[in-house]
């Protein structure tokens, strides 16, 4: 008797998936033809983020500006990481696609969320030492009960082949939930609020760091910890969120 092959195995697995849990949208639920994709619907109202975009900060420019281009906020302030990509813009619509899986116990698109990271990051990989998430406060964490940045990096770890760090940082002070502040604000709030892990300085000196986080909103959390990073003997750090906002406000 012949043994079946794995490609036939997994198909029928997957049949069998279906009809055990038929395939929904990721963000609203809707019935999909596959798993870990999004409806007809979601899909054309999600903004992705492709060409032209800024060569620093990844925010999209509304036409062409040239190779390796930077917005003004870039060349105003440039920030103390190297790059950040996002795969989509954080609007009205996908705000509830991020935080469903941010905070009402959504974990379930994390493979598909970061697939969607990895390709936006594609230009990162080759370089990449390590990936390491942007760390929640642990009464923070004890609340929410996981760290949805963390989730993303184990799966993207597992997309690359790259180490990642989960606890490469630590948030060594309870900040205020950033949502309504300014940009000052959220500066001065993450001001010394991270360090890196003692264990961890000699295997991350001279080499490059992805930052993973859920939205680039100012960029304050990601700069406080790219800067962390550096002054730990890091040799660049490039951040990969799930979702940016269209300016950093």
């Amino acid at each position: 008797m012949s043994l079946a092959s794995p490609s036939r195995l997994r198909h029928t697995a997957s049949r069998a998936l279906d009809l055990l849990l038929p395939p929904l949208c990721l963000s609203c639920d809707a019935p999909t033809g596959a798993h870990r994709t999004l409806c007809a619907d979601c899909w054309s109202h999600i903004h992705f983020i492709a060409a032209p975009f800024c060569s620093g900060c990844g925010v999209p420019f509304d036409v062409p500006m040239g190779e390796g281009a930077l917005c003004g906020g870039c060349i105003a302030a440039p920030s103390e990481f190297s790059k950040a990509r996002a795969p989509m813009l954080y609007d009205d619509f996908s705000r509830r696609l991020v935080l469903g899986f941010k905070h009402a116990d959504r974990t379930h698109p994390a493979p598909a969320l970061a697939s969607w990271m990895q390709r936006a990051g594609a230009e990162f990989w080759d370089e990449a030492d390590y990936v390491a998430p942007v760390p929640l406060h642990r009464w923070r964490l004890f609340r929410r009960r996981y760290n949805q940045a963390a989730l993303l990096a184990k799966q993207l770890g597992r997309l690359t082949q790259k180490l990642v760090l989960i606890d490469l940082m630590e948030r060594r002070r309870a900040t205020p939930i950033q949502g309504h502040l300014s940009r000052k604000e959220r500066l001065v709030n993450v001001k010394g609020a991270f360090c890196v892990q003692s264990r961890y300085r000699k295997q991350i000196e001279n080499k490059t760091i992805i930052l993973i986080d859920d939205v680039l909103t100012t960029g304050a959390t990601v700069n406080e910890c790219s800067r962390v990073l550096l002054k730990a003997g890091a040799k660049a750090v490039n951040v990969l969120t799930l979702a940016r906002v269209k300016g950093l406000l």
